[in-house]
């Protein structure tokens, strides 16, 4: 009895600690349920750099000149000179009618004229015959469709035995300017006041993304548009160099530079505070952090300048980054916590 009894003692003294160690074991390796935040002080020296403050918007390529050419007369087409992507200058023409009728008008008119002139007659008859000639040659004119401007021909909606009316609405033959492109873009009315003629940008096609090009601003809207309540004004930017391929209604983005400092004293956006127009930074001197007061100058998305109050070296704070540790971790499959097998990414250890 005394064996068995020793016996049973040491197998319950030895299950106590396994169950023990077990139970230590699954703490050390899952612990608590829980998130653990942890922050990490940051802090960057001021320093001398480039700051440029830009408003970004987003537009389309559009033509600087592009106008729908009609016949002022009605008629039957008797003429159509030139195809979609024919090359043209203002005043050449483009199509013409038939001009027998309106040429006759012009005769008559004429010899109206003559008649009133040998006859001597009062100067208010003579000059109402001199006036029906000058609408006979105006309609005698206008069967001649003539190009209103240089460009390239775009569209060409009307054909040889067409019958046309005088000023059409859509167009009979369209000349769109494709040598000098503009883009038009929409900025927010919180932007629109810092923007003014000649102002640099760069302007990003999407079909190009690799060709940046080169602009200025030419002109900004006065009136906005109003969409979904959203207020817009429109800007037009000359395009310096477009690429060729460069198309009317392809759509870009635009950066254009409202100020800009090259080699200044310069400290990170993020670093800087501006209450009621006074600006402060967090400096660290000595492990110890100071607030101070500065003069800042431009201001960058990601930089912004000293012009007083800060000296090349000076370590300013930044605001912490906060991280979230997941402590929250999960037994693995198995007979006995911590010891089974299981996908360590998966319902393992939690990272």
């Amino acid at each position: 009895m005394t064996r068995r009894r020793r016996s049973l003692l040491i197998n319950g003294l030895l299950v106590v600690v396994l169950l023990g160690a077990g139970v230590a074991g699954y703490l050390v390796f899952f612990g608590s349920s829980g998130n653990a935040q942890t922050t990490a002080a940051r802090t960057a020296a001021a320093a001398n750099r480039d700051v440029s403050e830009v408003v970004t918007a987003s537009g389309t390529v559009q033509s600087s000149f592009s106008a729908a050419a009609s016949f002022g007369t009605s008629g039957t087409v008797t003429e159509v000179n030139v195809k979609v992507g024919d090359v043209v200058t203002k005043g050449q023409q483009l199509a013409k009618l038939d001009p027998t009728q309106a040429q006759l008008q012009v005769d008559i008119a004429q010899g109206n004229l003559d008649t009133a002139a040998l006859k001597g007659t009062a100067t208010t008859a003579y000059r109402q015959a001199e006036l029906a000639l000058k609408q006979a040659q105006d309609a005698l004119a206008a069967t001649t469709l003539t190009a209103p401007g240089d460009g390239t021909i775009t569209s060409v909606t009307g054909s040889v035995g067409q019958k046309v009316g005088g000023n059409a609405t859509s167009g009979f033959v369209v000349v769109t300017d494709l040598k000098n492109l503009v883009l038009h873009a929409n900025v927010s009315e919180s932007d629109v006041s810092k923007l003014k003629a000649d102002q640099a940008a760069t302007v990003t096609v999407n079909a190009m993304a690799t060709q940046p090009i080169q602009a200025k601003v030419a002109q900004v809207d006065l009136t906005p548009t109003t969409s979904n309540n959203v207020v817009q004004y429109g800007v037009t930017l000359t395009l310096t160099d477009p690429p060729a391929g460069l198309r009317p209604g392809q759509s870009a983005s635009v950066e254009i530079t409202i100020s800009q400092a090259s080699n200044v004293l310069a400290v990170p956006a993020a670093a800087v505070q501006t209450v009621n127009n006074q600006s402060t930074v967090q400096v660290l001197e000595n492990g110890a952090e100071t607030r101070k007061t500065v003069e800042v100058g431009v201001r960058g998305d990601q930089y912004v300048e000293i012009k007083s109050g800060l000296t090349a070296g000076e370590e300013v704070v930044l605001p912490p980054v906060t991280t979230s540790t997941n402590t929250n971790r999960q037994p693995q499959q198995g007979n006995f916590p911590g010891t089974g097998t299981g996908n360590r990414n998966g319902g393992g250890f939690g990272r």
